[in-house]
C-alpha cells in the first residue's frame, strides 16, 4: 500500500477532487464496519416493527421477506461502493461521466435534498432522544446538541467517520445481540409465533421496503471507499459493503419485528423495544442516540460534497479547501437547525414520506450508473475529462443518459405508492410500492441500447487516467 508523504491530517483536506494514489489508505473491511454500524439505529428498527404492525406478517414470513429484500437491494449499494477505489472521486462527481458535466446537476440536486432531509429528520430524532433520556434538557437545546455533534464529525471527515464506525460495529452489534438474548430469555406472549400470518401484499411490501432501503444509500457509497488503494479491485469492496449493509439492516429490522411481537399488539415501536428489553432498554436508548449522531454525520458530509459539486460545475478551476467545507457545513447546520426547531410534531413522518417519494429519481440514476460502469465502460473513465470545463470526452450533456433517466422516472409514476403521489396502478399489489422494479427493468436495457448505439465510444480512452 502506498505510504503518505506527510503525517495524516486530523481534518480531511480533500473535498470533491481526485484522491491521488499516494494518499490512498485503508482496508476493504472498513466498508463492512461503516455500513454495519450505520444501519443499527432506531429508524430501521421502527421500520422492522412495521412488518408485524402494518403488514401483519408473522415471525417466519416476516424474517424471510426482510432477508430477501435486503439481500436483493444490497447488490446495488455494493456495486456502487466498489467503484470508489477505481475512480477516487465522490459518487456524484462520477455522474458527470454518465450524464455530462451539466447533465449531472439534476442528480446532484436531488441527492443534496435527500441528504439535508435526512439530516434535519435525524437531528429532530436525536433531540427527542436526548429529552427522553434527560427530561430536564429543553427540546431546542437537545436539537442543537445533536446537530452540533453530527456536524463536528462531518467536518473532521472521512477518516474519523470510519474510525467511529469501527468502534460502533462492536458496541452496537453487541448491544443488539444482548437485546435479542434478553427478549428470548424471558416469557414471550402466547401468540409470539402465531400473531399475523402470510399475505402476499404484506410480504411483497416488506421485500420492496428492503430493496428501497438499500438503494437509498447508493448516491454516496463511493464517497467512503474512494480513499482505498486503487489496486484493491472490485470484489473485496463489494463483499465488504454487501455484508455490512445487509447484515446490519437485517439485524435491525429483525430486532424491531421481534420487539413488536414480544409486546402487546399496538405498542409503539420504540416503546416496545424498551418494554421488551427491561433494564437493558435505557442502555440501548443511549447507544441509539450516539449512533443517530454518528450516522447523521454521513448525511451532512454527503450534502456538503453534493453542494460543492454543484458549485464546482460552474468553476472548473476551483479546488475547494478545508475552509470551504467547514464554512458550508456551518451554513447547512444553521439552516437545518432553524427548520428543525420550528418542526411540527409529525415533521419526521412527513419528511420521510417526501424522501421516500424522491427515491423515484434514484432508481433510474442507479440503473444508469451501474450499467455504464460495469457493462459499457467497464470501469474505464477519463478522470481528467470529468473535471474539465467542457466535460471533455463526456461533454456538457449526455442525451442518451438524460433521456433514459427521465423515461425511467415516467414509467414508475403509474405504479408509485408514496405520500405525495399514488399512481393509477399503485394497488396492483395492495400496500406494496413496486415502482422501483419497473424503473430497473425499463431503465437498464433502455440506457444500454441508447449508449451502445452512439458513435462515440467512450471506452476508447484506453486506460484510466489519473489526475495528479
Amino acid at each position: 500500500m502506498p505510504q503518505m508523504s506527510r503525517q495524516d491530517p486530523l481534518i480531511e483536506h480533500h473535498t470533491v477532487d481526485y484522491v491521488p494514489l499516494a494518499e490512498r489508505h485503508g482496508k476493504a473491511r472498513d466498508l463492512f464496519t461503516l455500513w454495519f454500524s450505520t444501519n443499527i439505529a432506531p429508524l430501521p428498527i421502527v421500520t422492522g416493527a412495521m412488518v408485524a404492525q402494518v403488514f401483519h406478517l408473522n415471525l417466519v414470513w416476516g424474517l424471510l421477506a426482510i432477508a430477501l429484500g435486503h439481500l436483493l437491494g444490497g447488490i446495488v449499494i455494493a456495486l456502487a461502493s466498489a467503484q470508489g477505489p477505481r475512480m477516487g472521486i465522490p459518487q456524484m462527481v462520477q455522474s458527470r461521466g454518465q450524464f455530462g458535466r451539466y447533465g449531472a446537476l439534476l442528480i446532484v440536486f436531488f441527492a443534496a435534498l435527500i441528504y439535508i432531509g435526512f439530516f434535519i429528520s435525524n437531528i429532530v430524532l436525536a433531540g427527542k432522544s436526548i429529552v427522553g433520556i434527560v427530561p430536564s434538557v429543553p427540546v431546542p437545546a437537545s436539537i442543537l446538541i445533536g446537530a452540533l455533534s453530527a456536524t463536528a464529525i462531518g467536518v473532521i471527515g472521512y477518516r474519523f467517520i470510519h474510525s467511529l464506525n469501527r468502534i460502533g460495529t462492536w458496541v452496537m452489534g453487541s448491544a443488539l445481540l444482548a437485546g435479542f438474548m434478553y427478549i428470548f430469555a424471558h416469557d414471550l406472549p402466547a401468540d409470539f409465533l402465531t400473531r399475523g400470518g402470510f399475505n402476499a401484499a404484506g410480504w411483497l411490501a416488506t421485500v420492496s421496503l428492503g430493496v428501497i432501503w438499500q438503494i437509498s444509500f447508493s448516491p454516496y457509497t463511493s464517497d467512503y471507499s474512494r480513499y482505498l488503494p486503487a489496486d484493491i479491485g472490485i470484489t473485496r469492496p463489494f463483499i465488504a459493503t454487501y455484508l455490512g449493509a445487509t447484515l446490519g439492516t437485517m439485524l435491525s429490522f429483525a430486532f424491531g419485528l421481534v420487539a413488536a411481537l414480544a409486546t402487546p399488539e399496538g405498542t409503539e415501536a420504540m416503546v416496545a423495544v424498551k418494554q421488551a428489553t427491561g433494564w437493558l432498554g435505557p442502555i440501548l436508548m443511549v447507544l441509539f442516540l450516539l449512533n443517530i449522531i454518528s450516522h447523521n454525520a454521513l448525511n451532512l458530509y454527503g450534502a456538503v460534497l453534493s453542494i460543492i459539486t454543484s458549485i464546482q460545475t460552474f468553476a472548473s478551476q476551483w479546488t475547494p479547501s478545508i475552509k470551504v467545507r467547514v464554512v458550508l457545513s456551518g451554513v447547512i447546520l444553521a439552516g437545518c437547525c432553524v427548520v428543525a426547531l420550528g418542526a411540527s410534531a409529525d415533521f419526521i413522518s412527513q419528511f420521510i414520506g417526501l424522501i421516500l417519494a424522491l427515491l423515484l429519481v434514484l432508481v433510474p440514476w442507479a440503473s444508469i450508473n451501474l450499467i455504464d460502469f460495469y457493462v459499457i465502460k467497464r470501469g474505464v473513465y477519463d478522470i481528467a475529462s470529468i473535471f474539465q470545463a467542457d466535460g471533455g470526452v463526456y461533454g456538457r450533456f449526455n442525451l442518451h443518459a438524460i433521456v433514459a433517466y427521465f423515461i425511467g422516472i415516467l414509467v414508475q409514476l403509474p405504479f408509485a405508492n408514496t405520500s405525495l403521489y399514488v399512481g393509477p396502478w399503485a394497488n396492483l399489489v395492495d400496500g406494496a410500492d413496486l415502482s422501483w422494479l419497473v424503473g430497473l427493468v425499463v431503465t437498464c436495457p433502455l440506457y444500454y441500447c441508447l449508449a451502445t448505439r452512439s458513435k462515440v465510444i467512450h471506452a476508447s480512452v484506453g486506460k484510466l487516467k489519473y489526475v495528479k
